[in-house]
């Protein structure tokens, strides 16, 4: 009886300490960009506001997801955020309801995570990538700057909002 008790008692700690340490995706790495996990509100560089954007992690930490939805409600759009092992990278698969899709890779630089597209071609013949930029404020709101580069000196903005916590 006492061996069957002893062997019970260390196979149920063997079992909680494989769960506990099986995690592979609670790295550094994977935290990087933990700092935009959240119930978010986002407003306009004019302060209106853009639209609410939700970002939480999921498969054990290995997915950073986004569910946006703009402030009329038209757009919406899901974002899947990962740590690439075999790249050594970050990378954002984007799609929405309006046909729009990016995918972006990257890393974290400081108090910034720093992802782009690769080169495109615009309908003109002209090079472009798509460049986006999440800074962390010290306030804990989180600055978005996404640019278009055509001919790697023409920058237009596509979006520049700032997320404050709900």
């Amino acid at each position: 009886m006492k061996a069957t008790l002893l062997f019970l008692l260390l196979t149920f700690s063997t079992m909680l300490n494989a769960q506990t340490n099986s995690c592979v995706c609670c790295t550094e790495k994977h935290a990087d960009f933990d700092f935009w996990v959240g119930e978010w509100q986002v407003t306009n560089p004019d302060g209106s506001k853009a639209g609410t954007n939700t970002i939480t992690k999921s498969q054990n930490n290995c997915l950073l997801q986004e569910n946006w939805k703009s402030a009329n409600g038209k757009v919406t759009g899901t974002s899947n955020n990962f740590y690439n092992y075999k790249t050594k990278q970050w990378e954002q698969i984007w799609v929405d309801n309006m046909g729009g899709t990016l995918h972006l890779k990257g890393e974290r630089k400081g108090n910034q995570m720093i992802m782009q597209t690769d080169d495109e071609k615009n309908k003109n013949g002209e090079t472009f990538y798509h460049r986006v930029t999440w800074t962390l404020n010290d306030d804990g709101s989180v600055h978005q700057y996404w640019e278009t580069i055509t001919n790697g000196k023409d920058v237009t903005v596509a979006f520049d909002g700032l997320y404050v916590k709900k």
